[in-house]
């Protein structure tokens, strides 16, 4: 077995035959052979071999077999030999996106320019595309993708099923379609690993570390569907606490609720773009505010302890830690953004007026000279809690988004994960190379899951 990278070329011969320099044929163990099948994703066709008088490693695929196997592109790709000298080109990845504003010039919306990064770089090692679920034909097993072509625009080019699919489907709503499960049942059954399976709720997250005694250390306390006794004896007990949708994001509908002995009741959240606070005599009235705003929803909202972070100039500070999974099927802090919470604001959301800034300019402040220890023992602690959270989780991860408070006492919480964490750290000017380094982690998965990388495909 052997692999290898080599530059391909498209040739208009319509015999099918597989031209191949000499110097590949022999890194490869074919000298002297006469026929291979030559495979693209769930794609194979026999091909006749023929050696070419030219340095380097180059194989050149006649029309005859580009249609049979629908090869999109010539370039440098990867070019895997098996133990019978059988080939297989790739790896063919696919991202599975959409967008609700789709365009010619931004077929899936404001994800566009995301996807648009990941092909690029996966486009000096592997044939990467993009496509939506109206795109695939499961009766000829086929993909009409989005390429990027050789001056940036998008090319459509029909190709086999791919070898791994990474799901970026942007919408909740839409992942709980009887479409997308069939999508989802589909790629398995046929063995296509597809990572990034479905949206976190909430109680998901508290589900999956149930038992995880360790992890359970950095989680606060946390209650699916509380009833209003419950909701009562966490105030009393941690003064404060955050009262918020399972399924929500962006903090969206996050209440912060305090219990002041002499003062009462207060309720913090967000509207319209306006920070609000309300305060309450008695408990009950609390709650009638709640119920009054959100009714029957109510049933899908979780109370969690508050915590008393760290903070600058008076507004708590909490990180985002995005996760991968790395070649060797590892994970690894990527990124980390420190986000500083507005006046007033529930949340440390940018879009409730929070402020982006490094991991260091933030625990500088808190901690002095014991940042980087800080910083060290909260990275540790990520990955002890991507793994139980994979441990139990059903279905393939690659990658994740870690909502983390850091406490005056250096107590690490994980108040939130997240299964398709969004990439606003990587706006900020000093996270330019993480972003960067998210978009090769989640290509040398693919790798990984392809089994291009470990040699291993059958």
């Amino acid at each position: 077995m052997s692999l290898t990278v080599c530059n391909v070329h498209l040739t208009p011969n319509s015999g099918k035959f597989l031209y191949v320099s000499n110097s590949l044929l022999k890194e490869l163990k074919l000298t002297g052979k006469r026929s291979v099948k030559l495979r693209l994703g769930k794609s194979v066709t026999p091909a006749l071999v023929k050696p070419i008088r030219r340095p380097g490693k180059h194989l050149y695929v006649t029309a005859g077999l580009r249609s049979s196997i629908r090869v999109p592109k010539s370039g440098s790709v990867l070019l895997f030999s098996d133990s019978e000298g059988d080939l297989q080109l790739g790896p063919l990845i696919g991202i599975m996106s959409d967008g609700a504003s789709r365009s010619p010039v931004a077929p899936f919306g404001n994800r566009t320019g995301f996807i648009r990064q990941i092909l690029r770089t996966g486009n000096k090692k592997a044939y990467v595309f993009a496509f939506a679920p109206r795109d695939i034909n499961w009766q000829n097993e086929t993909v009409l993708g989005y390429f990027l072509g050789p001056s940036g625009g998008w090319v459509r080019r029909t190709v086999p099923l791919p070898d791994v699919v990474y799901n970026r489907l942007p919408s909740r709503r839409a992942e709980t379609s009887g479409t997308y499960n069939m999508i989802r049942e589909r790629f398995t059954r046929k063995k296509i690993p597809f990572f990034n399976w479905s949206f976190f709720n909430k109680s998901d997250v508290y589900a999956l570390l149930k038992g995880e005694i360790e992890a359970n250390r950095y989680v606060p306390e946390s209650v699916m569907n509380p009833s209003t006794d419950t909701i009562r004896s966490m105030l009393e007990r941690h003064q404060f606490a955050y009262y918020k949708p399972s399924g929500g994001s962006l903090g969206i509908g996050i209440y912060r609720l305090t219990y002041l002995p002499k003062k009462g009741y207060f309720a913090r959240y967000t509207t319209n773009g306006k920070n609000v606070l309300l305060r309450f005599r008695t408990f009950a009235s609390l709650m009638r505010m709640l119920e009054a705003r959100h009714g029957r929803n109510l049933r899908s909202y979780v109370i969690q302890q508050g915590v008393r972070l760290i903070e600058i100039d008076g507004c708590p500070i909490d990180f985002r830690f995005h996760m991968h999974k790395n070649g060797d099927d590892k994970w690894a802090v990527v990124g980390i953004g420190a986000k500083k919470a507005g006046k007033g604001s529930v949340t440390t959301h940018v879009k409730n007026g929070g402020k982006l800034m490094t991991p260091s300019q933030a625990l500088q402040r808190a901690f002095g000279n014991r940042s980087d220890e800080v910083l060290e023992k909260a990275k540790k602690i990520a990955i002890i809690l991507a793994e139980a959270i994979e441990r139990n989780h059903p279905h393939l991860l690659g990658e994740l988004g870690f909502d983390i408070g850091i406490d005056r006492d250096e107590h690490v919480w994980m108040f939130e994960a997240n299964a398709k964490p969004g990439r606003s750290i990587f706006k900020h000017p000093s996270l330019k190379n993480e972003g960067q380094a998210s978009i090769e982690h989640i290509l040398d998965h693919c790798l990984y899951l392809s089994k291009f990388r470990r040699g291993e495909i059958v």
